[in-house]
């Protein structure tokens, strides 16, 4: 008996040891993923439509956003739906990104003995999404200049939940329909964002992501918001004024 619980002594101590190794490369390889998300997010390709298309610097011209509403208002309605396409799938990938990491990790049992996987996965969608939207918006490509992280947050909804996505993107229609302003529109969809959530019963991290996502796009949607206030924001298809030489809002 002596002689077994001495062969197991060493065995005790390496596992442990190893775990912990285990678990510090796994926080790595999450800090790595967030890193991803948001250079994922930081792609600007309503910048490049302004370049490409007109050799222009979109972030000089209407409201200063590279966003697609911008692309359209400046640059013409076909780029502006590839930038908004692009912008959409940019949210969606960051958030398949995380669920193809944790599928592989799973299957290559890279995942650490102490971590439940299912109570990891939704901080770290939630998470990835929030970085896609700084990306979206802080541009590491620009500058850390950037958009406000509408259709890139759809995305991510997207690829969260259809069932809130979609609800999202009726409210925002709806809004847009009735009001022609799409920054409303926007601002309306962000605040339904949360609701949406507790209503389809979603994890607690998916509605702290609806809160705390919703409330960055309506912070950079803080000079159309001075505009609404003051009634001149322009409605879809009008002219917006010239951001002079402010960075967007």
């Amino acid at each position: 008996m002596e002689e077994f619980e001495a062969l197991n002594a060493p065995v005790s101590f390496v596992l442990p040891f190893f775990d912990s190794l285990s678990m510090s490369l796994w926080l790595i390889l999450n800090g790595v993923l967030l890193l991803v998300s948001y250079l994922v997010g930081s792609i600007p390709p309503g910048y490049w439509a302004g370049r490409l298309l007109k050799g222009i610097d979109i972030r000089e011209h209407g409201s200063g956003s590279t966003g697609a509403t911008n692309v359209l208002q400046t640059v013409g309605k076909a780029p502006a739906l590839v930038v908004l396409l692009v912008d959409i799938l940019k949210g969606a990938a960051a958030i398949a990104s995380v669920h193809y990491f944790y599928s592989f990790a799973s299957t290559y049992s890279l995942i650490p003995l102490s971590v439940n996987a299912d109570i990891w996965l939704p901080w770290a969608v939630t998470l990835a999404g929030m970085a896609a939207l700084l990306g979206h918006s802080k541009s590491l490509f620009l500058n850390f200049t950037g958009g406000k992280s509408v259709a890139t947050s759809l995305g991510v909804l997207l690829a969260i939940s259809w069932v809130v996505g979609l609800g999202t993107l009726a409210v925002f229609a709806l809004v847009l329909a009735v009001s022609r302003i799409v920054s409303l529109s926007s601002i309306t969809g962000a605040i339904a964002v949360s609701g949406l959530m507790i209503l389809t019963h979603q994890p607690l991290p998916y509605i702290l992501f609806g809160l705390l996502g919703g409330l960055y796009v309506i912070l950079r949607h803080r000079s159309n918001i001075q505009r609404l206030l003051a009634g001149s924001e322009p409605r879809l298809g009008q002219a917006v004024p010239e951001p002079n030489s402010q960075p967007p809002a």
